[in-house]
C-alpha cells in the first residue's frame, strides 16, 4: 500500500456511526469514498454532499445489492480498499435470545462481511488492496447479555486471520479493527429487551436494560476522534494484522492476555445484575 490517493468503500455510513466518520475523514484525506449504506437516505448530507464522495445503497445481508454496488464500483474504475463496518447489535441473555434474530445479526456481522469481500475481491486482488474489517473488543471478553453479538464479533476476526493468509499470495492485506467504546447510536438501533415471562433473567430486567440502552458501563469517546486515530490503518503503508483503537481498548487488549479467567470473570459481572440475580435466588 502507498500513500497515494485511494478508492475506498465503507459499508453502514449511516448518520452518528463510525461508518459515516471514517468516510468523511477518509475523503478529508483526499480519497475518492464510496460511502454506502442500506437505506441511502440516512448517509450524512455533509458526507453525501462532498464532491470525492459517491454514495451507493449495499444491504450486506443481501446478495443483489452487493453484487450491485460491486458492478457500480467496477464501473468506475475500481478499489483499493473495502471498510466493512455495518453490524448490528442484540442484547439478550442467551437462555432468552431469539435464535432467528441472532440468524440475521450474524448474517450481517459475519457473512455479510464476507459477502462483501467475495463480491469486491476481484477489485482489490486487480489493486493489491488491503480489507479492513471493524470488529469488537466484546469478541474477547465475555460480558453478559451481549452474547450474539460478541459472537458474531468472534467469528468476523476468525475470518479475518484467515483472509490475510489466503489472500497473502495476492499482496492483499487484512486488517481487523479491535474498536473500544466509542459514543455512536449503536444502541439506539437496538429494540428493547423483551424477556419471556418465564425468563430466569426477570428480576434483572431493568439493570439488562440499561445496557442494552447504552446507560450503563464505561462512555465511549468521539467517533470523529476514533476516525481520525485509525485513517494510517486504513491507507497506510504499514501492514497490522490487529489494531486495537477506541476507548478502553487497549485496557481490554492488556486485560485479556494477561489476566486469570477468573479475576477476568470477576471484572465482567461487575455492575451487570449478576450478583442481585444470586442473592434473590438464595432467599
Amino acid at each position: 500500500m502507498s500513500t497515494s490517493k485511494k478508492t475506498i468503500l465503507v459499508t453502514g455510513c449511516s448518520a452518528g456511526g463510525i461508518g459515516a466518520a471514517v468516510a468523511r475523514e477518509l475523503a478529508g484525506h483526499g480519497h475518492h469514498v464510496f460511502a454506502t449504506a442500506r437505506t441511502v437516505a440516512k448517509i450524512p448530507a455533509e458526507l453525501a454532499g462532498l464532491p470525492n464522495v459517491t454514495t451507493l445503497q449495499l444491504d450486506v445481508s443481501s446478495d443483489e445489492s452487493v453484487k450491485e454496488a460491486a458492478k457500480a464500483v467496477a464501473e468506475k474504475g475500481g478499489l483499493d480498499v473495502l471498510v466493512n463496518n455495518a453490524g448490528c447489535g442484540y442484547t439478550m441473555p442467551l437462555l432468552d435470545v431469539d435464535i432467528a434474530h441472532a440468524q440475521r445479526l450474524h448474517d450481517t456481522n459475519v457473512w455479510g462481511a464476507l459477502r462483501t469481500i467475495q463480491a469486491f475481491s476481484d477489485l482489490l486482488i486487480a489493486n493489491q488492496g488491503r480489507i479492513v474489517n471493524i470488529s469488537s473488543v466484546g469478541a474477547v471478553v465475555n460480558t453478559p447479555w451481549i452474547g450474539a453479538y460478541a459472537s458474531s464479533k468472534a467469528a468476523l476476526n476468525s475470518l479475518s486471520d484467515t483472509l490475510r493468509l489466503e489472500l497473502s499470495p495476492f499482496n492483499v492485506t487484512v486488517v481487523t479493527i479491535m474498536v473500544g467504546t466509542v459514543a455512536t447510536p449503536f444502541h439506539a438501533n437496538e429494540p428493547e429487551v423483551v424477556l419471556p415471562p418465564s425468563s430466569r433473567y426477570a428480576a434483572i430486567r431493568d439493570t439488562i436494560n440499561r445496557w442494552a440502552k447504552g446507560q450503563a458501563g464505561p462512555k465511549g469517546g468521539s467517533v470523529d476522534d476514533f476516525a481520525k486515530s485509525i485513517v494510517e490503518d486504513i491507507v497506510g503503508k504499514a501492514k497490522p494484522a490487529h489494531v486495537w483503537k477506541g476507548a478502553n481498548s487497549g485496557a481490554v487488549k492488556f486485560l485479556s492476555r494477561w489476566l486469570p479467567t477468573w479475576v477476568l470473570d470477576g471484572m465482567m459481572r461487575n455492575g451487570q445484575g449478576l450478583d442481585e440475580l444470586s442473592k434473590s435466588l438464595a432467599q
